[in-house]
């Protein structure tokens, strides 16, 4: 028994992204680029939010949760896949992995709720914007945020604890980059049938019933615009919503393709390919949606810009 639990406490391999190709030398540095503007976009974003007075509203509010999801959600799995490649080493603990495990999830997990209620947000927005102030009011927007990564970190713990605790045989190599729950699965000896039929049920479950509250929401929001008169307040509810629109569809798109496929056409390349988007692109693209299609943020950004340039000119001007 003691010598069972040794070998599963034991270190795992992760096989990583490149190799030491110039190819993959060059793609590992544009790798690094990528991270480093999603990095800056997403701090910048929050940095806006909190700064500018104008922002601080319901929407701009779930929007700064969804920048730190994205910035903590890049800094898990990036940052020990650079110092593996650096360093040569491919290791990671055992605590390590499981650590990485339940962060990815519960930010994973937290995104997809919080991309739902935000529907709930442009529901209100459009449909009742005289009673926006009292159904979207600061206590229902933490209580959204509140949810959504408290319902996600119950999830991904629940999740963690299992695997973790299951039996891991032969090879420890992770044929990933980062501990992704389809990879450390296929290391687990003995049947585990009914556990990935459950996983693969609660898979679905997690995804869908967002996917369906978010088509419900913009389902009343496409009524309400449909029956608009005025030509300016359809292209300002199409503006308020096209964002939150493209950031669902690149994030849901990128989950089902990585976690709804059966586990027969899974193949490891196309494991690292949907969680590249979905840990490193669609956390680069969120601030540049909504920050470059996003009049209120673009003009903070702009008055940050502006007040910082003043200060500049001012001090040359004192030395």
């Amino acid at each position: 028994m003691w010598q069972r639990n040794q070998t599963s406490l034991a270190d795992f391999i992760l096989e990583g992204l490149f190799d030491d190709s110039l190819t993959h030398l060059f793609l590992f540095s544009l790798t690094i680029v990528v991270f480093l503007i999603a990095v800056s976009g997403n701090m910048l974003t929050i940095l806006l939010i909190c700064a500018d007075a104008r922002l601080h509203t319901p929407m701009y509010f779930l929007l700064s949760q969804l920048s730190l999801m994205d910035l903590m959600h890049v800094s898990t799995t990036i940052p020990k896949m650079a110092t593996n490649y650096l360093s040569g080493k491919k290791t990671i603990s055992f605590v390590g992995c499981a650590t990485q495990h339940f962060l990815y999830l519960s930010l994973g997990g937290a995104e997809c709720l919080l991309l739902a209620l935000m529907s709930y947000d442009r529901y209100v927005a459009i449909c009742h914007p005289l009673r926006y102030t009292v159904l979207m009011n600061r206590k229902v927007g933490l209580m959204m945020v509140v949810m959504s990564w408290l319902g996600a970190s119950i999830n991904s713990l629940i999740h963690t604890v299992i695997l973790m605790h299951l039996p891991f045989c032969g090879s420890r190599k992770i044929h990933h980059f980062y501990c992704e729950f389809p990879a450390i699965l296929k290391l687990v000896c003995g049947d585990i049938t009914v556990y990935e039929t459950i996983v693969y049920i609660i898979s679905i479950v997690l995804l869908l019933l967002p996917t369906l509250f978010i088509s419900t929401s913009y389902a009343f929001i496409l009524h309400s615009v449909i029956q608009m008169r005025s030509a300016g307040s359809k292209r300002n509810a199409f503006a308020t919503c096209s964002s939150h629109l493209i950031v669902v569809s690149f994030w849901f798109g990128a989950c089902v393709f990585s976690y709804m496929r059966p586990r027969s056409q899974r193949t490891p390349l196309q494991d690292k390919v949907g969680s590249v988007f979905y840990s490193i692109i669609t956390p680069t693209l969120n601030p540049l949606i909504y920050t470059l299609r996003n009049k209120d943020v673009a003009k903070a950004l702009r008055g940050v810009m502006g007040r910082e340039i003043l200060t500049q000119r001012w001090q040359l001007q004192l030395s």
